[in-house]
């Protein structure tokens, strides 16, 4: 079985990284819920901007408004998706004594909210409907 399946069932069975290594530090796992809550507070931003952009810009141009509302819905989707993938990668290298993983994502996340803030300024600036 691939690491990456291994690890996709284990969001489902948390118990069961229990079998790997010893117990972290509480303070360490708890920590690292926190961090996880973050980002799926960042995903719920992400969505509802999504939904924002979709249903109170109705003069937008349908195609700005369908591309800013799914890149918005996408990047949420994608740092839901994340968030638990990354927080039992980081259980996992606690339990076992390892490096916590590094990531690219919070680079490639950052990237796509400025390409849409870009996209808002240019749609400002031209105006609603072009």
């Amino acid at each position: 079985m691939s690491e990456f399946v291994r690890s996709v069932r284990l969001w489902f069975l948390p118990e069961r990284v229990r079998e790997e290594g010893s117990t972290p530090d509480y303070r360490f796992s708890l920590a690292n819920e926190r961090t996880f809550l973050a980002w799926l507070r960042t995903a719920l931003a992400l969505i509802g901007g999504g939904f924002a952009v979709d249903q109170f810009l109705p003069d937008l141009r349908w195609g700005w408004r369908v591309g800013l509302a799914l890149a918005l819905l996408a990047a949420g989707v994608l740092c839901s998706l994340r968030a638990v993938n990354h927080w039992m990668r980081c259980e996992r290298a606690m339990r076992r004594g390892e490096d916590l993983p590094a990531s690219s994502f919070p680079a490639l996340l950052s990237l796509v909210v400025a390409l849409v803030a870009v996209a808002m300024v240019v749609v400002v600036l031209a105006g609603w409907a072009g």
